[in-house]
């Protein structure tokens, strides 16, 4: 990564589980690159992008400079991105074209393939012209994408897609984007982009990981997954690795004698190269923040890591206390019918241990309770100890508890199967054959983990149903359900009497759905948020957005909280004083129940400690100050 080729652009790919690090660790090489001259873009494909409050400016859906000379960055809008592509894709047609096939056409693009394609589209804008749309050239474009799960499955799209185009154009010469005519230019891009995917010298791809079990587990499965479409060179940043020096505690001494195993671990399992970061004392904003990291990020001759930020919170006594947590579990208990709880929030704040922790104390308290993840990159068997597979199955040694995960593969393959099943029944063979085209479409994927999805909100089957969902961006694409998606394999044929007929069904289906997600006595929303800015700024917008859809917000779990009697130094006094503002923050902001699970000296894995940490996540008393 410190070499760059001069005449040819490099792509620096960054990744990880959510919470990990990754955008600190994007903006530090921006701005490394910029300041060796270097013009640089980054740009994110994260639906719940935070690298406008890394910078600390404002940067949207277009190529803003970021503060210092040759560097620039863009958030990926997915609504404007659509919009762009539909009209890139349609307005040349809307002159040659009849009204009612441009209402057919239009209708088309209402759907989720879009928004997905479309958002795709413009990130492989990027990778395959040395000629931005502003006119500029890059020599180093970054990008910082979303959680692992959604980024395996954004690289994968350009052989899905190119692959779909291909077909169709043999078939029916539609896609569920339009005619393949239309589109036809696109499948070149497509080709491009995975050629350079598969370019070590043009491609770079990095994993930001912690030093901890589930940071490892996803890091292997997902770099094997890329090493499947073509990707050779991989890079590793070990990042959040705790100093020595101010782990005298035995409480941190413990923690930083787990980190040690696993930094051990990484270099056995990962034979890449790997940099090692620590936690530092403060946040990373602003491009000080981030030029001190790029400094050990980058540092080549021997200068001693530095832990410390000069914008170290320094506040008084009565602004260091931390507010009092409040009881929780009433909320969550079920009235007399199946109550649904999400848990949701910035990837890596620890929904999945606080679903696991809910899930057993509610299991414990003798309700039959199921536990599942709509998570692409979840872990929840690796924090329960045992295999969780695509059946419902009880975890053993807790009574009155199951868990399942949606798995995408088995998930499409059931779909496709009801879908054509139901079909044969009801339509005419033409659109048989249409319908047989459209599920071979990359967009399927989609609707079979949203079909399942629904299939679980509905099931009254469980007293509760407890879901660990994806990071808040992907979970609003989820919840926002912006249309019918069980009619999308019918939309090219939507005049037609029997396709309108099938849509009446499926939106009765959605419409329940939608009023049970509303209801708060039958689902409860609740963010996980680590007490800093940019998770609770993220919680605090999809909490607003969720508001707008009618879904109120009840509970947010503030997770990893330090306990005062083990931070003996100023290191960790000064991250307690950071996590107490944004305490006090989340009760002014959020206006609703607070509770507080504190940081553990291990990670939450297996039964034993998920007992641990439902005790804490639920004990009556409020956390001492």
């Amino acid at each position: 990564m410190n070499t760059m080729n001069a005449t040819q652009t490099q792509y620096l790919f960054f990744s990880g589980k959510g919470g990990v690090g990754k955008t600190t660790m994007a903006c530090a090489t921006a701005v490394h690159h910029a300041e060796q001259g270097l013009n640089t873009l980054i740009i994110t494909t994260d639906p719940a992008s935070n690298l406008a409050d890394v910078f600390e400016t404002e940067i949207g859906h277009k190529i803003t400079p970021l503060g210092i000379p040759r560097l620039w960055g863009m958030e990926i809008d997915p609504d404007k991105a659509t919009e762009e592509y539909r009209e890139r894709v349609l307005g040349p047609m809307r002159v040659v074209m009849p009204d009612d096939i441009i209402k057919v056409l239009e209708e088309q693009f209402r759907s989720p393939c879009t928004t997905e394609i479309a958002s795709f589209d413009r990130f492989v804008d990027f990778m395959v012209a040395e000629q931005s749309g502003a006119g500029m050239a890059y020599d180093v474009v970054i990008f910082d994408t979303a959680p692992t799960g959604h980024t395996i499955r954004l690289l994968e799209l350009p052989v899905d897609w190119s692959k779909h185009i291909e077909e169709s154009a043999k078939g029916s010469g539609n896609t569920c984007l339009g005619p393949v005519a239309s589109i036809q230019d696109h499948k070149h891009k497509y080709d491009e982009a995975t050629r350079l995917l598969g370019d070590p010298t043009r491609t770079t791809f990095l994993f930001v990981l912690q030093p901890d079990g589930t940071s490892l587990y996803e890091t292997k499965r997902s770099s094997q997954e890329l090493q499947t479409i073509g990707v050779k060179n991989i890079e590793l940043i070990v990042n959040g690795v705790l100093p020595q020096d101010v782990c005298e505690h035995p409480f941190f001494a413990t923690r930083y004698a787990m980190q040690q195993q696993y930094l051990a671990r990484i270099k056995t399992v990962f034979p890449v190269p790997q940099r090692t970061m620590f936690l530092r004392d403060g946040e990373i904003k602003g491009i000080p923040a981030l030029q001190h990291i790029a400094r050990d990020l980058f540092s080549s001759n021997g200068n001693t890591p530095s832990y410390q930020l000069s914008n170290a919170f320094e506040v008084s006594e009565h602004e260091a206390e931390v507010p009092v947590a409040e009881p929780i579990l009433e909320l969550l208990h079920p009235d007399g019918q199946t109550k649904t709880i999400f848990f949701t929030g910035k990837g890596g704040v620890g929904k999945t241990t606080i679903s696991c922790a809910a899930a057993f104390q509610l299991a414990a308290r003798g309700y039959k309770t199921l536990l599942l993840t709509t998570d692409p990159a979840s872990h929840i068997g690796e924090v329960l100890g045992q295999a969780v597979g695509d059946q419902i199955q009880p975890v053993a040694g807790i009574p009155n508890l199951f868990a399942t995960i949606i798995d995408q593969e088995q998930a499409v393959k059931e779909y496709k199967r009801r879908i054509l099943a139901d079909a044969q029944a009801k339509y005419s063979e033409d659109m048989l054959i249409a319908i047989r085209e459209e599920l071979e479409s990359p967009c399927t994927e989609e609707m079979a983990a949203f079909d399942k999805f629904m299939h679980y909100v509905e099931s009254e089957a469980f007293e509760v149903v407890v879901f660990d969902t994806a990071p808040t961006g992907h979970t609003l694409r989820l919840l926002e359900l912006p249309f019918d998606y069980g009619d999308q394999v019918s939309l090219m044929v939507t005049t037609t009497e029997e396709s309108r007929a099938a849509k009446s069904e499926t939106q009765q289906r959605f419409d329940r759905i939608i009023t049970r997600l509303k209801d708060p006595r039958r689902s409860v929303f609740a963010f996980v948020v680590y007490p800093e800015s940019t998770p609770v700024v993220e919680a605090y917008r999809a909490m607003l957005d969720l508001k707008d859809a009618g879904i109120p917000t009840q509970l947010v779990i503030a997770n990893q909280v330090l306990a005062p009697e083990y931070c003996v130094n100023a290191y960790f006094t000064k991250r307690r004083t950071m996590q107490a503002k944004y305490l006090r923050e989340i009760k002014q902001r959020f206006q609703m129940p607070m509770a507080i699970m504190p940081l553990l000296d291990t990670e939450i894995r297996g039964l034993d400690m998920v007992k641990q940490a439902a005790a804490q996540l639920f004990r009556s008393e409020a956390m001492p100050n």
